[in-house]
């Protein structure tokens, strides 16, 4: 193993804390990891990690030889780009997790095109709900939807997507379809909620300068984008979502869009990656088709 080779070994070990994590998602030997990172100790005279039965823990010398490593192997991921005359040449693979419907409805979709134009690209696409932990589940970047804490990674913003209030035709058949928010009193609504158990927030509309929420009753509550379509394609309540996820079910007539006045803010699409001080351009050539590719679901 090269001494390249063996920075990439210590880098993963250092983000995962864990030989057996690093070994893992890199798909070589644990003794292979171990064995790489002695190389280094020994070729830079220190000890970049404290080594215990539980747990691996950088070491200040270690700590500023991580940091000089992200650079060194992001300036090489640049210069083997440098002299490529066409995006075509671009190699490696891209690692990327998103929400399932962002992947499913934009991005799958069109992913043949994009790997038409780049075929030797590798894509790796989780698609989850939950918020992963970007660095040290090894990802290149994530997609966010909603408004992001400030955290160490870099935010780049992709747009607003517009969200639209709607029902299925049976529901609206049994309950009748709400003109006002008045009307909203006699209706249910499917509660989606990242922790299930959490207070619900109700439905929410923008009124030309604040968020608004009116407290509804419903009998169903979600935590996953797939299961709150499904629920309102089962007619067990309204529901307000991104115009991305409900825009074919609208056009085939499966959804109807309701109160259209009293839309829900929209809400911001981001793509995080690690702080570091290039970005490579597998993960900049993504982030321009995936741009490209939004544009006519954001405002």
């Amino acid at each position: 193993m090269n001494q390249i080779e063996a920075m990439q070994v210590f880098v993963r070990v250092a983000e995962l804390a864990s030989f057996t994590q690093a070994a893992n998602s890199l798909g070589l030997p644990k003794a292979s990891i171990s064995t790489a990172v002695q190389q280094l100790e020994s070729w830079l005279g220190t000890q970049l990690l404290h080594r215990t039965t539980r747990k691996v823990q950088i070491t200040p010398d270690g700590e500023a030889f991580y940091q000089r490593c992200v650079d060194v192997l992001a300036d090489m991921d640049e210069l083997q780009s440098l002299f490529q005359q066409t995006p075509a040449t671009l190699t490696g693979r891209l690692r990327v997790d998103m929400p399932a419907g962002i992947a499913t409805r934009l991005v799958l979709p069109r992913l043949p095109e994009f790997l038409a134009a780049h075929p030797q690209l590798q894509i790796e696409l989780s698609s989850t709900d939950r918020k992963v932990d970007l660095v040290r589940e090894g990802f290149d970047c994530v997609i966010r939807i909603g408004a992001q804490p400030d955290s160490s990674l870099m935010t780049k913003a992709l747009g607003q997507l517009r969200q639209i209030n709607c029902a299925s035709p049976a529901y609206l058949a049994q309950y009748g379809t709400p003109h006002t928010l008045a009307d909203l009193g006699q209706h249910r609504l499917i509660h989606y909620q990242t922790t299930l158990g959490a207070k619900p927030t109700g439905w929410e509309y923008f009124d030309g300068q604040n968020t608004q929420c009116i407290a509804m009753v419903g009998s169903t509550s979600v935590n996953h984008s797939e299961s709150y379509h499904a629920a309102c394609l089962a007619g067990l309540g309204l529901i307000q979502s991104p115009e991305i996820g409900v825009r074919d079910l609208i056009a085939t007539g499966q959804l109807v869009e309701v109160l259209a006045k009293y839309r829900a803010e929209p809400l911001p699409m981001s793509l995080l990656y690690a702080q570091r001080r290039h970005l490579s351009k597998r993960v900049q050539v993504f982030i321009a088709w995936l741009s490209q590719i939004s544009a006519d679901y954001v405002a």
